[in-house]
């Protein structure tokens, strides 16, 4: 089974998303987006970082993830 971590960094408005061994961070990448990739030492994306997100608590956070086996 796979695991997905997300942290949300409310001083930093941040939310980053794991969906690999965060002891393989290798590089990060921004996008044009302010999306920041992070790779591992492969260059395969092991996560995410949204910069700039803040987040209502009084909403409701959804997630929707699929798979896709290649």
């Amino acid at each position: 089974m796979a695991e997905v971590k997300v942290y949300y960094d409310k001083l930093g408005n941040t939310l980053t998303v794991w969906f690999g061994n965060l002891n393989q961070e290798y590089i990060c990448e921004e996008t044009s987006d302010e999306i920041v990739l992070i790779k591992n030492k492969s260059g395969v994306v092991i996560g995410f970082e949204k910069l700039n997100y803040t987040f209502q608590e009084s909403s409701n956070l959804k997630f929707s993830f699929e798979t896709l086996a290649t």
